[in-house]
């Protein structure tokens, strides 16, 4: 089972190839290509990488495959449980390395809808990291609604992170190595095992460990895995891939699947001084040129490019600042995720006072956006927005900004 990409003749990771390369390989073993599809369908329907558990198949093909190495790519070291059902899992890779997934549930369902907004004094609330914000109804109206709890699930893409954002803990040790494609979709089964028997995988979000679009090959291959209707079948809409600006590759997801992939842009400043500051990607990829980028990315119908903007107290977050976010993005369809920044090691920065963030929030709504304030989740575990980072990692470089210096 030799079977390898074109583009780098590397071997196609188990969980990372469709049916129909399974099939090639059971006719490879004597079997059909329909088998194909079964193997496919154990993996990503029933979580199954085990092939002697594979009944249906043969005992000379289910041989075949475990001689040949089908197993789980990726093993759950720890999961660490949130007071608010937020759960992180520290996942082993190959090379005795690991990242970080998190499960974040959702408060629609068993556990009801979310308070008012005006509850908080807020205009509007962000439902959690990528819920469906703007109300749309679920695809498969046909059948009788699903009542279990939906849950996000974030994953994770890269060993560390080549970016150095300063305000977030994945970047810490720099980059390590890119996770395959195999790795990055057995993160999903690995979070699909340990959800509750009351929940049910509706979102995954590419906003853990890494770049997606720095990691692009492995990333695009993952996301038509986790669509497949074969298999896990998520609707391309129901997962966001986050970047910290690589235009290039945002211009290729957007002609590779026809912009039906949510697409978040990390800004975090409104000028190329200050971010080029906090995000050390600017100098390559100034904010004109992201903004030409984001007005190319072909949105279907009723989407809007999601705008993550970490709000970190003294270096972004006064009026003036987001007057200027509301007229620098006035012509893109957006939709604005404000993050007041969570704490991590090795940073004296923090976030604004709640007066200041909501400020700078009805600033942007009188505007005329949809913008949301993050919810924290899982803070208590280290499982919030930037809070993800190599077990034990060492900052592999000086950096600037409030960061401790070692």
């Amino acid at each position: 089972m030799s079977k390898t990409t074109a583009a780098n003749a590397a071997p196609i990771p188990f969980l990372a190839r469709t049916p129909e390369e399974w099939g090639d390989d059971a006719k490879s073993f004597g079997g059909r290509p329909f088998h194909g599809r079964q193997i496919f369908r154990w993996i990503h329907v029933k979580g199954v990488t085990n092939p002697a558990e594979m009944t249906d198949l043969s005992a000379g093909l289910r041989e075949k495959l475990a001689e040949a190495g089908l197993g789980d790519p990726v093993t759950a070291i720890t999961s660490r449980r949130s007071t608010d059902g937020t759960r992180k899992l520290l996942v082993g890779l190959r090379g005795e390395v690991n990242v970080e997934t998190v499960l974040i549930p959702g408060v629609t369902g068993a556990r009801g809808r979310l308070p008012s907004p005006l509850d908080a004094g807020m205009t509007e609330i962000d439902p959690d990291v990528a819920f469906d914000e703007e109300g749309e109804a679920e695809e498969n109206t046909t059948t009788a609604p699903d009542e279990r709890i939906r849950v996000s699930q974030c994953i994770s893409t890269q060993v560390g992170c080549a970016m150095g954002c300063v305000f977030c803990a994945s970047g810490v040790a720099g980059l390590k190595r890119h996770l395959d494609a195999g790795e990055i979709v057995g993160q999903v089964i690995l979070g699909r095992r340990h959800l509750d028997a009351d929940e049910r995988l509706s979102n995954v979000v590419y906003m853990g460990m890494g770049e997606p679009l720095n990691n692009y090959d492995n990333t695009a291959r993952s996301l038509r895995i986790l669509c497949h209707s074969d298999g896990i079948g998520l609707s391309h809409r129901r997962i966001t891939v986050s970047t910290s600006g690589l235009i290039p590759e945002i211009l290729r997801l957007g002609e590779d699947f026809k912009g039906n992939i949510g697409l978040a842009v990390s800004l975090h400043a409104v000028n190329d001084e200050r971010r080029s500051a906090l995000m050390p990607i600017n100098r390559k990829y100034p904010i004109a040129e992201l903004m030409k980028a984001l007005r190319k990315y072909p949105l279907p119908r009723r989407r809007r490019i999601t705008i993550e903007y970490t709000l970190v107290s003294g270096q972004n977050d006064t009026p003036a600042e987001a007057k200027a976010l509301a007229k620098l993005l006035a012509v893109i369809p957006v939709k604005i995720n404000l993050i007041p920044m969570n704490p991590i090691e090795l940073s004296t920065l923090g976030p604004p006072p709640m007066a200041g963030v909501l400020q700078f929030q009805k600033i942007l709504v009188e505007a005329g956006y949809s913008c949301f304030i993050r919810r924290q989740r899982g803070e208590d575990v280290d499982a919030a927005c930037g809070q993800l980072a190599l077990l034990g990692a060492k900052p592999k470089v000086k950096r600037s900004l409030g960061v401790v210096e070692s």
